[in-house]
């Protein structure tokens, strides 16, 4: 018989410079004992932007991904929808009216409730109907050429969304789920801050030397690792953080539960968006040329002012470019005609008509608006990439690609930081437990309140991060029960022993 002898060991792996070089900004190891404030807090700090990075990084992916692909759909709604938008002009306009009235033989059944008139002389007119049967916030919309009243087709929108649009709007809002969808871009829209604010304090300090300083804002170059990754994940996170952060605060005014708290804050600062009044007989807003209509006996049917005569006031009272044309709803209501061209500078004025007596009953200028108005009103046509047109749909492509490439990053830095000598699948280790232990107490307590008050104002954003903190327990909880049974089965031999 042959003696085997076991295989000679291999010799010791060269760890790379890469991997011996001291590491300077994020690290997984206990915090160290040296005093301040700022190497107590940071390890708390890193250890909520890793588990929020792990844990809701996937809902910030979806959001990503979807808002890019939303991001182009402008120039897919021009190219599939072209017939209807579209007509080359040919002699004089048709009267509104008889538009109106071709549209309701297209779409009988339907109750109008708005008609749009274009701004350039190749656009269609839009003549929108409620129709029984559909979704909330959906109507069915006629596109009548205005030259020659031909409706050029029907679609059913969303607002002022066609069908393409709506579709990915509601992909990126609710994954096309309804309210229960809407919950996903909540959170995301409620931790991006969080996680955009908390990256960018330990990125900003990390400590450097004053030649590194440029580091802060250029990329690694070098070998492939952990340490070339994280540059590209702070840096770039450093140049588009502002465009994250606008994100997620006009993502939150749009949300089902922290818009809602949003919103009471807002009014509650005199910051509401005002409303033209389209009802008979109330106030007027700051330029009104006023009105002594009131006439409640007033009958549509007496109408003497008529949807072209409506757009011919609107035109005299300075309404510009795109106009909306909401008919009265009832005898004690007004035609509300708005502006409504949301592309820098935004037009947005609004006038209310009485039918009856051709008066302007109420009058709102959008220069009038609070400021917080103004913002909120800025914000969203930012965020839907509307405020500068192409270039503002590139800007947010942009920040889609660099937010998809920051998660990518994060993950990746996860993954380079897993045991690559045991058996089996393992991620990455976690930053040391036990971080908030050695925040001072005069830190802490405030850090409490402040969290506890977000968590009330954004709900969703408080309830995950209780989960944080009970799965955090459960683990550790686990891990010591784990520790206590293998230290209890080490001891049992020995007692035997004995």
């Amino acid at each position: 018989m042959t003696e085997t002898t076991p295989a000679a060991s291999p010799p010791p792996r060269q760890r790379s410079a890469e991997e011996t070089a001291p590491v300077e900004d994020f690290t997984t190891s206990a915090p160290s004992n040296g005093g301040g404030t700022w190497s107590g807090l940071r390890p708390l700090l890193l250890r909520l932007h890793f588990y929020a990075g792990i844990l809701i990084g996937p809902f910030l992916l979806v959001a990503a991904v979807t808002g890019l692909l939303y991001t182009a759909t402008p120039q897919i709604e021009s190219v599939v929808y072209r017939h209807e938008l579209k007509v080359t002009p040919h002699g004089e306009p048709k009267p509104l009216t008889a538009q109106v009235d071709a549209a309701r033989e297209a779409i009988p059944d339907g109750q109008l409730v708005s008609v749009t008139k274009g701004a350039g002389d190749s656009d269609t007119t839009r003549v929108t109907f409620d129709v029984k049967g559909l979704p909330e916030g959906y109507a069915q919309t006629a596109f009548v050429d205005p030259y020659d009243a031909e409706v050029r087709g029907t679609l059913r929108t969303f607002g002022e969304w066609l069908p393409v649009r709506s579709w990915f709007d509601g992909l990126h809002r609710t994954l096309n789920l309804g309210d229960f969808g809407r919950n996903y871009s909540e959170i995301a829209a409620s931790w991006l801050w969080v996680e955009v604010l908390g990256g960018l304090v330990l990125w900003l300090g990390a400590p450097r030397s004053r030649e590194r300083l440029r580091k802060l804002f250029v990329p690694r170059r070098g070998p492939k690792g952990r340490r070339r990754t994280l540059s590209w994940h702070g840096a770039v996170g450093l140049w588009v953080s502002i465009g994250f952060l606008a994100l997620s605060a006009t993502g939150l005014t749009w949300s089902a539960h922290a818009g809602a708290n949003i919103g009471k804050i807002q009014d509650s600062l005199g910051g509401a968006t005002p409303s033209v009044s389209s009802t008979l007989g109330h106030g007027t807003h700051g330029g009104s040329t006023g009105a002594d209509s009131g006439d409640s006996s007033a009958d549509a049917a007496t109408a003497r002012v008529d949807l072209d005569e409506a757009v011919r006031i609107a035109r005299s009272e300075g309404l510009l470019g795109k106009l909306v044309i909401s008919p009265p709803a009832d005898t004690r209501s007004a035609y509300v005609v708005r502006e409504n061209t949301r592309h820098w500078p935004e037009q947005q004025d609004s006038i209310a008509i009485d039918p009856t007596t051709g008066k302007v009953t109420d009058k709102l200028v959008f220069d009038d608006f609070p400021v917080l108005a103004k913002l909120t009103r800025w914000g969203i046509d930012a965020h839907m990439g509307l405020l500068f047109g192409l270039a503002n749909q590139i800007v947010l492509a942009l920040i889609a690609v660099a937010l998809i490439g920051m998660l990518f990053w994060g993950y990746r830095m996860w993954w380079l930081r897993r045991p690559t000598r045991a058996s089996g699948t393992r991620f990455g280790r976690p930053p040391a437990r036990g971080a908030w232990r050695r925040v001072p107490g005069r830190v802490m307590a405030p850090l409490v309140v402040a969290a506890a008050v977000l968590a009330y104002y954004l709900p969703l954003f408080g309830l995950p991060l209780v989960c944080f903190l009970l799965g955090d327990l459960a683990v550790a909880q686990a891990r010591r029960r784990e520790r206590e049974r293998t230290e209890a089965r080490a001891e049992t031999p020995k007692e035997m022993a004995r």
